[in-house]
């Protein structure tokens, strides 16, 4: 019985060698410029700069709202904050504060003669006031 030796396949080997440097190749890629490559790397950079500055500005916002919160613990009400908050809320004044009255449609403080405004005038501002 003759044996006839099979040469070997020359595609199979090559089929390899092709697939492994186009990995290598795509690994190569994405290193340079990929989404997480050394092209893109100033730019996650000045994301994680804008991130951290933003997460300052909400935390200084959250140590804004935790202060607040422990100014309304009943065991630490200042009560000069309660007496000016009620009077805020109640329009009343003591007789040593000092009123200024301010025009609601400028915004701007008015005359500071009574002189010069009629009595009508300062009801209607006060009644329009008193309305919003």
């Amino acid at each position: 019985m003759p044996t006839r030796l099979k040469r070997p396949a020359l595609w199979r080997p090559l089929a390899l060698t092709v697939a492994l440097l186009g990995f290598q190749g795509y690994l190569g890629f994405s290193a340079i410029g990929g989404q997480f490559g050394i092209d893109n790397r100033t730019q996650i950079m000045l994301d994680i700069d804008q991130l951290k500055a933003k997460s300052a500005a909400l935390q200084a916002e959250i140590d804004s709202y935790r202060h607040r919160a422990t100014l309304m613990d009943p065991r630490r009400l200042d009560p000069d904050i309660v007496t000016e908050r009620a009077r805020s809320l109640l329009n009343m004044a003591n007789a040593d504060d000092i009123i200024v009255m301010v025009d609601p449609a400028t915004g701007k403080p008015l005359s500071g003669k009574f002189d010069e405004l009629a009595a009508d005038q300062l009801s209607a501002i006060i009644a329009a006031d008193s309305i919003l």
